[in-house]
């Protein structure tokens, strides 16, 4: 029936047909109406009524037939007309005049399609499916069977279906882009790369999409000509334009990849890696076999020479100082070789282990403080030396690369950029603190048993200094690294202390000492070997030299017998220091509370000396070690403690110091035992300690021996002071004993102390003696009261009996005789003591001086006392009488504190027959004073007038 329709009707039916989707009928109805529905007209009705969700695959055959005007054998199929069968043809003609179909051509419509209706109604319906259906995966279908038919087609199917069906429906279906397929096309390429790859990357797990989706969306999108130059232009080298201008490039959209590669590693340094290593450059696409990339070979080579330049860039951009992020620049560096075909890189691992030498492959034009700019500005400019891919560029990042992971690896974090402004600026004060840092890190945290570590690190960080460059290469030259300004005599040192503090003393002496190329100096190696052992010393907390700092202070001193000798001066202070300290230990010593006492304190103490104070306060009985305390001291002097000198002192100047210390601390004792009330210790210490023992060894004057000495003179004895343990030629009587030895003390500090202070002293002097001479009254009197007690006794007249036996000597006393002896002697003694208590003058002073000389004269005094007792015992009166001799045998047994002043108090003899001897007696106290005036005359009697001992004796 369809063959009686009209022009109009069929129309109407053909949008009828093309409305409900029936394209079946519409291929029967067009291939028997092919006079009245030109090709043209069908497809404007299928573009404009077909609906856009029909699948493609349902009218992509009619398209076909419909542009090679062959249809199908349709000779048994029947089209209904119903729809149209009752219009009047007023009625059909104007609602065909009514219809509005759609142009074929788009605005933008590429010049080569204008002719071309079939390619015309592709474009557009491509367009309107993705846009009213939002259909981008129905587009391949319709487009495939048409992809030779026009460039344009293949153009729209590649460069726009391609990447935005897989970046939308394959690779990120959960994000996809919000622009259609038209508007895509019409964005920026800034834009446009940004949409494509915002996704990639994003998440450690997708890092290995990366490469992907470089090749599988961008590489399609770059595929579009029109991104492209064409003849002349395409022949022109890229220029300065890599820099970000569009102007001159061979391909912008190309030039805005780079930027996203160099942007992301400034940001995420994983997607430029990943990107580099997974994806060789423009010639890496994936156009799913729809298309090739028709460039010449000029315009890629150009191209892989701007991806190299982007890739170095990139490296130089990395802001992680991490091994990861290192190891992925250095995967770069290899990669861009390996892409242009340069001298190969090997692994990092080879390389760390051999560190090649890289130094000759360097040349001056890099090695400039200006070349460092280009390490963040201009990267992408041809002009750039370090982003050029050239062997040398590629050495140098390489260099730096392996520089860094080392610095890092140790625990000193450091950038690609960091270690070649390191290199580049040669700044020597950044060098050295570099090398400082890593050294002592290496030196903190290194292993103290793996001999292995330490010889690496060393090569290391001579490696660091000059890239490994050839012993000779250029004498002349500078090295070139990362440490080239930093002398290498200062790395040896450093690295000398490193292993010295980790105790790798054998491969320290193989290195520096055995070896026959020794790389330092023997006087700067012996300097070292003191620095780092005091060090070691000063890092101690046990002052006990067989543990910890000390021990490791001696054992380094030790470990170099060639180069440190024992004979030496700096290594004798040394030991003298090490057991000085070694000392302190035996003693519990605490300087400031809650700080124990640690070695470093004794070196750098102002005033070491007073640390014996500190040992005597917190020791108690310590005073008494005073040989130990002596010989520390002498240690101090020796070690250098005591003098603000630095420099070697003379023989002399070490004798004084030592004199002067002995003194110091013989007062410290003298004080310190005095504070404890141990005054027979005091005493011991100042007269055989303090008093000069010759005019040789004259100790100079100081404020701390006589001051010990005066404050022992003044000592008062208590309930407290610890008695005598001996009493020898001494009184008896203590009180007189202890005064007769604080007027020795006295006398002593008079000869030691300096002139301006002796009225002090003389003050203390005269007071010790006055309280001397109350003292021997006192004894005196409590004498007579005895021989006063034993008269009376005698007088009873109960000679024999046994209750008299009580009293010592009754049975062999004879009262006649003690009766007439008793009062000569009586008055004798009183007529002694009167004499001794008269004023004295200042010649009396010497009383000091004549009790230091009454131990050169004990012989005579004990044979004072044994006359005297043996005339009391009967032996020497048995000339008076024999009754006397039993009479004045009872005073034999009276107490020690008698007996003890008995040659003072007197007994010349029993009877009248010894009156006369008895005229004639010499008193101890005048023996004593002519044997102590030439002692006198020579210590202090110049400064008192005391004549000289001749004219003494004259005088008497």
């Amino acid at each position: 029936m369809s063959l009686l329709l009209s022009p109009a009707k069929l129309v109407l039916l053909a949008v009828h047909l093309a409305v409900n989707g029936d394209v079946a009928s519409l291929a029967t109805l067009a291939a028997r109406h092919s006079t009245i529905l030109r090709k043209d007209l069908l497809l404007r009705i299928l573009l404009t009524y077909l609906p856009e969700t029909l699948p493609s695959t349902q009218y992509v055959n009619f398209v076909q037939q419909l542009e090679q005007g062959v249809f199908s054998d349709t000779a048994g199929q029947e089209v209904d007309c119903s729809s149209v069968a009752n219009l009047e043809e007023d009625e059909a003609a104007r609602k065909v005049k009514k219809l509005r179909l759609l142009p074929l051509a788009l605005p933008d419509l590429p010049v080569e399609a204008a002719e071309d209706v079939l390619t015309q109604f592709l474009l557009h319906r491509a367009y309107k499916v993705d846009e009213e259906a939002g259909l981008l995966d129905e587009l391949p279908a319709l487009l495939l069977p048409f992809l030779e038919h026009s460039p344009c087609i293949r153009n729209l199917l590649v460069s726009a279906i391609l990447p935005l069906l897989r970046r939308n429906c394959e690779y990120y279906p959960h994000d996809p882009i919000p622009y259609t397929l038209h508007a895509f096309q019409q964005l920026p390429d800034r834009v446009a790369v940004s949409l494509l790859l915002s996704q990639t990357g994003k998440w450690d797990a997708d890092l290995p999409s990366v490469g992907r989706d470089l090749r599988g969306l961008i590489g399609p999108w770059l595929s579009e000509e029109r991104r492209w130059k064409q003849g002349n232009d395409a022949a022109e080298p890229p220029g300065e334009s890599l820099s970000g201008a569009a102007d001159g490039a061979l391909c912008p959209g190309w030039e805005e990849v780079l930027h996203w590669l160099i942007t992301h590693a400034s940001k995420n340094w994983k997607v430029a890696v990943h990107a580099v290593q997974q994806w060789d450059g423009p010639t890496d696409v994936d156009l799913g076999g729809w298309s090739s990339l028709g460039l010449g070979d000029p315009q890629i080579d150009q191209l892989r020479q701007s991806y190299a330049r982007a890739a170095l860039a990139s490296a130089y951009l990395i802001p992680e100082a991490s091994l990861e992020a290192l190891e992925g620049a250095y995967s770069v560096v290899a990669k861009v070789a390996n892409l242009r075909g340069l001298e190969p890189v090997s692994t990092l691992a080879s390389a760390l282990a051999v560190l090649p030498p890289l130094a000759e492959q360097i040349p001056d034009e890099i090695m400039t403080a200006k070349t460092a700019t280009y390490m963040r500005n201009d990267l992408l400019i041809p002009s750039n030396i370090l982003t050029t891919p050239t062997d040398a560029s590629v050495a140098f990042l390489q260099a730096l690369a392996l520089s860094a992971h080392i610095l890092t690896r140790v625990g000193c974090p450091c950038t690609l950029r960091r270690a070649g402004e390191l290199a580049l600026l040669q700044d020597e004060r950044e060098q050295k603190a570099e090398a400082t840092k890593l050294i002592h890190i290496l030196s903190n945290n290194g292993p103290k048993t793996d001999d292995k570590f330490w010889v690496k690190a060393r090569n290391e960080i001579l490696w660091l200094r000059d890239w490994g460059a050839e012993d000779g290469w250029s004498t002349d030259a500078v090295p070139r690294g990362v440490f080239s300004q930093v002398k290498r005599d200062f790395l040896e040192l450093e690295i000398l202390k490193a292993l010295l503090s980790n105790t790798r003393y054998p491969l320290a002496r193989s290195i520096y000492e055995d070896a026959p190329d020794r790389p330092l100096d023997k006087k700067l190696l012996q300097d070292t070997i003191y620095a780092t052992a005091l060090a070691a010393y000063d890092n101690a907390s046990n002052p006990n030299r067989t543990r910890g700092g000390l021990k490791k202070c001696d054992d380094i001193i030790k470990a170099f017998p060639k180069t440190v000798r024992a004979s030496d001066s700096q290594a004798k202070r040394i030991e003298a220091l090490l057991q000085a300290t070694h000392s302190l230990s035996d003693h519990r010593l605490v300087l400031k509370q809650g700080e124990p006492f640690t070695p470093v304190v004794l070196r750098v103490h102002s005033d070491p000396i007073s640390i014996i104070a500190k040992i005597l306060e917190q020791n108690p009985k310590s005073y008494t070690q005073l040989h130990d305390l002596l010989r520390l001291g002498a240690l101090m002097v020796e070690a250098g403690l005591t003098t603000r000198e630095k420099g070697h002192i003379t023989a002399e100047q070490e004798t004084s110091e030592r004199a002067s210390t002995e003194h110091r601390i013989t007062a410290i004792c003298i004080n310190a035992a005095l504070a404890e009330d141990d005054f027979e210790t005091a005493y011991s210490y100042v007269v055989n300690r303090l008093s000069p023992r010759s005019s040789t060894t004259v100790a100079p004057r100081d404020d701390f021996a006589w001051r010990a000495a005066l404050q022992a003179g003044k000592y008062r004895r208590t309930a407290r002071t610890l008695p005598p343990t001996h009493l020898g030629t001494a009184s008896a009587n203590a009180d007189v004993r202890h005064l007769e030895q604080r007027i020795e003390c006295l006398a002593t500090a008079l000869r030691i102390a300096p002139p301006a202070t002796l009225h002090e002293i003389v003050n203390a002097f005269r007071r010790a003696e006055e309280e001397l001479e109350a003292a021997l009254r006192e004894e005196a009197l409590r004498e007579d009261e005895w021989d006063a007690r034993g008269d009376a006794i005698r007088a009873t007249g109960i000679g024999a009996s046994a209750k008299t036996a009580t009293v010592p000597g009754a049975a062999f006393a004879t009262a006649a005789a003690t009766t007439q002896a008793a009062p000569p002697q009586r008055h004798q003694r009183q007529r002694d003591a009167d004499e001794d208590a008269a004023p004295m003058s200042l010649f009396d002073l010497s009383r000091a001086t004549v009790l230091s000389a009454q131990r050169n004269l004990s012989a005579l005094s004990g044979l004072q006392r044994s006359a005297g007792f043996g005339r009391l015992g009967g032996g020497g009166r048995s000339s008076g009488g024999g009754g006397d001799a039993g009479g004045r045998s009872s005073l034999d047994q009276r107490p020690l504190s008698a007996a003890g002043s008995a040659a003072s108090a007197g007994s010349g003899g029993g009877g009248g027959g010894d009156g006369e001897d008895t005229t004639k007696r010499v008193r101890k106290r005048d023996q004593l004073r002519e044997a102590a005036m030439g002692t006198l005359v020579s210590g202090v009697g110049w400064l008192v007038g005391a004549p000289p001992p001749s004219s003494m004796q004259s005088r008497e």
